[in-house]
């Protein structure tokens, strides 16, 4: 394959046209670019996303929490559009100085608290409401080893293979070979720690699982950059079995439409306010802006 030699310049400068279908948006700069005020619902946990697999790390967790009666874990979600550069009003950046979804307030304390990273999200809810983290010390540190892989892996499997397998301008050899070689060795780990365990954490279901099935679990299934065939997923028998079972859970069901805006009518419910947001009899239940 021939390809054009680049060669680096002493010091990079930015062009307005780089980076691909994200060139509107990005820049080697941070701070808000706009002033806007984020909205507020009636809940104390305000959530601020996009159904994106780092967002839906979130809205599972709190629908599961839901899930399981636990009437505080309530919420608003409101949408971010990141290709409109919502991620960059000034409200948004108050909680998030990185402009990255998802973002969460917490208004039940006093002053409110400000969580970014969907990680650091998923732990706090979890150690909030002490459920989906193991209460014993080594299994809690085992749960804590795969949500930190997951964070550490996953940029690898969205910035790297998934930018440019499916959206940089140009397809180039090296990049994508260097980083399917790299999906397909995590997807390996994951597959043999999986082949004797129900979830990562053995037959409990916890943040781990629900950290690391918006990526690794959508994408054996055929749902993430339209890659399956090209990973040949069937290599990894026991993380399509896990992600199957993961992908049957009611709440996991509901917290894949939230603040989702693409996809099937049925698919998509672009804000989320009250658990009757999902009833098919409501008024339109994209609940557009």
């Amino acid at each position: 394959m021939t390809q054009t030699t680049y060669t680096p310049e002493k010091v990079w400068q930015w062009q307005s046209g780089n980076g691909g279908k994200f060139a509107n948006i990005n820049r080697p700069t941070a701070g808000h670019r706009f002033e806007k005020s984020l909205s507020v619902g009636q809940h104390p946990l305000q959530l601020y996303s996009l159904a994106t697999p780092n967002g839906v790390k979130v809205t599972i967790l709190l629908e599961e929490l839901l899930e399981k009666g636990i009437s505080e874990a309530e919420y608003d979600a409101f949408l971010v559009d990141i290709m409109e550069g919502d991620q960059f009003s000034s409200g948004f950046c108050n909680i998030n100085p990185n402009s990255k979804i998802p973002a969460l307030i917490d208004n039940s304390q006093q002053p409110a608290i400000r969580v970014f990273e969907s990680g650091a999200i998923l732990l706090y809810l979890a150690e909030k409401f002490s459920e989906f983290i193991p209460k014993s010390l080594s299994m809690r540190t085992e749960c804590l080893n795969w949500l930190f892989w997951q964070m550490g892996s996953a940029p690898i499997l969205g910035g790297g293979f998934g930018h440019f397998y499916a959206y940089a301008p140009e397809k180039f050899q090296y990049p994508i070979d260097r980083y399917t070689m790299e999906v397909k060795r995590q997807l390996d780990v994951l597959n043999i720690h999986l082949q004797d365990k129900t979830y990562l954490c053995g037959d409990e279901y916890t943040i781990a699982d629900i950290a690391i099935w918006p990526w690794y679990g959508v994408l054996v299934t055929g749902g993430l950059y339209d890659a399956a065939e090209f990973l040949n997923v069937q290599d990894y028998p026991h993380v399509q079995r896990w992600a199957k079972l993961i992908s049957n859970r009611n709440a996991v069901k509901r917290g894949r439409m939230v603040n989702r805006t693409w996809g099937e009518d049925n698919e998509q419910l672009h804000e989320r306010h009250h658990a009757s947001d999902f009833d098919l009899n409501t008024q339109d239940k994209r609940n557009d802006r």
